[in-house]
């Protein structure tokens, strides 16, 4: 049996709203938001009695998906939204942009912090990172051909 696609990436937020209109700012599209809860749900992911918000975002091209969780209960237990760029486990997710100046022009009033610069590799890609609501870090790709 093949893979067939990545369905999702998920990140956990304290403030669902801000990150939304953060990534609703970046590009992605709303496609809507719910209450995850029940005994089901607690099967699926190990925690028993829980309750998640969820917001799903959608890139432009229909191709994937970013699903923004606040959890209700239980609490959340770990927080690595600080870690450097070599930490060990889930790091970043990477977009690829239009413009990466206009973006990051566009991001900061949001938030977004520049973690190093924009640098150029090759003649392929102006890339950087940056620190997005409550300290994310999200790459930005720029197609330089």
């Amino acid at each position: 049996m093949a893979l067939k696609r990545m369905d999702n990436i998920g990140i956990v937020v304290e403030d669902l709203a801000e990150a939304v209109d953060f990534f609703r700012e970046l590009g992605l599209e709303f496609e809507g938001r719910a209450t995850i809860e029940g005994e089901w749900a607690g099967r699926v992911t190990g925690l028993g009695d829980q309750q998640v918000e969820i917001a799903m975002m959608r890139t432009p091209d229909g191709h994937s998906r970013l699903e923004l969780s606040r959890f209700v209960k239980p609490e959340v237990v770990a927080d690595h939204r600080n870690a450097p760029v070599n930490a060990l486990g889930y790091l970043r997710a990477m977009f690829t942009v239009d413009d990466i100046d206009e973006t990051l022009e566009r991001l900061r009033p949001r938030g977004a912090e520049l973690v190093g610069e924009v640098v150029r590799y090759k003649d392929a890609y102006l890339l950087c990172y940056i620190r997005g609501p409550e300290g994310l870090l999200i790459g930005l790709a720029q197609e330089l051909s």
